[in-house]
């Protein structure tokens, strides 16, 4: 039972402490948190709201050619309770333009929201990362601005082979996915460092078990013992991103690209 209440209260525990940019930076009381849910994730307004360190919300848009079903109603939403708001299109095999088209067409993004391409991995059904060019020559054609690029280490080392600072990845403020407490061999090659950092989510922070079929899935409402933070209002599964910055910081930068 006091095993039980001590890895709960790990789940738990504010994330205060100093830390620099690439070690446990989300410690730093003064550092800004963001939170990035999609319409499978159930959250409390109210309860969110008595962190004041999340400053914003990056919500699932587009997948492909589906919209997400909770966009537009937590986009009002997070407006009303006073949030930084942006989104995500999470990009897949298939025409590019067609899906810079679609997420355009849906979420309509006014010049103080962010816009965001999510490239999950390589191969497979992901979006490749000459589609991802195309995708964001796209964007930035429609909208004289350029997204935010999402990668996990996999993507973002595969760029820094193919891609230099001369290229419009270069272009894209970064938001590293990366679920460990510090990192030692994030790649410069293309970007100093990240723009924001995930740095939370099912992954570290739900428990991990084995459906009947035998297929890894997450208990959200039960914790994993290396949880290192967790938003008020929120479960074990909510995506949780740190700012390379403070919450003033993030406010005056936000949405990091501008016409």
């Amino acid at each position: 039972m006091i095993f039980s209440l001590l890895i709960l209260a790990a789940a738990l525990v504010a994330c205060f402490g100093q830390s620099d940019e690439f070690k446990s930076p989300w410690q730093n009381e003064k550092t800004a948190l963001l939170i990035d849910p999609y319409q499978g994730n159930d959250f409390d307004w109210e309860k969110l709201k008595t962190d004041k360190r999340v400053a914003g919300i990056i919500h699932r848009a587009t997948i492909g050619d589906r919209a997400d079903t909770k966009y537009a109603e937590r986009r009002a939403a997070a407006k009303k309770h006073g949030y930084l708001w942006g989104s995500y299109h999470l990009g897949l095999a298939g025409d590019p333009v067609a899906q810079a088209d679609f997420y355009l067409k849906t979420v309509d993004p006014g010049d103080d929201e962010l816009i965001a391409l999510d490239i999950e991995g390589l191969g497979g059904s992901n979006m490749t990362l000459e589609d991802a060019e195309k995708f964001i020559g796209r964007i930035r054609k429609k909208t004289g601005r350029y997204p935010v690029l999402y990668a996990n280490q996999t993507v973002v080392v595969e760029i820094s082979k193919k891609y230099s600072k001369d290229s419009v990845f270069a272009k894209t403020p970064l938001w590293y996915a990366r679920f460990r407490a510090s990192v030692t061999d994030f790649p410069t090659t293309v970007w100093p460092g990240y723009t924001i950092w995930q740095f939370a989510s099912e992954i570290n922070c739900a428990a991990e078990k084995k459906n009947a079929a035998g297929k890894t899935v997450y208990d959200c409402g039960e914790p994993a013992r290396s949880c290192p933070c967790q938003v008020a209002g929120t479960d074990r599964c909510m995506d949780v991103n740190v700012f390379n910055g403070t919450v003033r910081e993030l406010k005056r930068k936000f949405p990091f690209t501008r016409r």
